[in-house]
């Protein structure tokens, strides 16, 4: 892990919170002219620590009104296994993000769907394309919180 100073923790908030905003501005806020504020942004994403800059949208709003955490138990742990399940998983759109877990779980999948019937549909194409031992689902009925912005410190303690 690469040692950030306050200033890059500092830039590393600002962007977390808005990537959009405008260089001048950043460089206000984080006490640096504008030329040393850009070259520690570009530092950072040669560094692999800035890995994209992304619009947040509203899922419901898109028609993808059901989220649902997805547990997949594998029947054997072969390299053979995670390829294909690696090869499936990329095939379906619908999945988010895919953990891999310590625990009763294997893989924790995180995918929207607009409803139950795509659900259905998700699940015959995951059972499908991959021999599973158990699959699990749990239905969010509402999101209490969800934020992008990572809990860094931005003070010099």
């Amino acid at each position: 892990m690469q040692t950030l100073d306050l200033i890059d923790r500092k830039i590393l908030a600002e962007l977390m919170r808005d990537a959009t905003v405008p260089i001048a501005r950043l460089a206000d806020r984080v006490g640096l002219s504008q030329t040393p504020c850009w070259k520690r942004v570009q530092k950072l994403q040669a560094a692999g620590i800035i890995t994209g800059r992304v619009a947040l949208v509203n899922q419901a709003s898109l028609g993808l009104g059901l989220t649902v955490f997805v547990g997949v138990e594998a029947p054997e742990h072969s390299a053979e296994w995670r390829t294909q399940f690696t090869r499936v998983i990329a095939s379906l759109p619908q999945v988010m993000e895919v953990n891999r877990m310590a625990g009763d779980l294997d893989y924790l999948l995180r995918v929207v769907l607009p409803d139950m019937a795509a659900y259905d549909g998700f699940y015959n194409d995951l059972t499908d394309g991959l021999a599973i031992k158990r699959v699990t689902a749990h239905f969010v009925m509402e999101q209490v919180k969800a934020q992008t912005v990572y809990p860094i410190n931005t003070t010099s303690h």
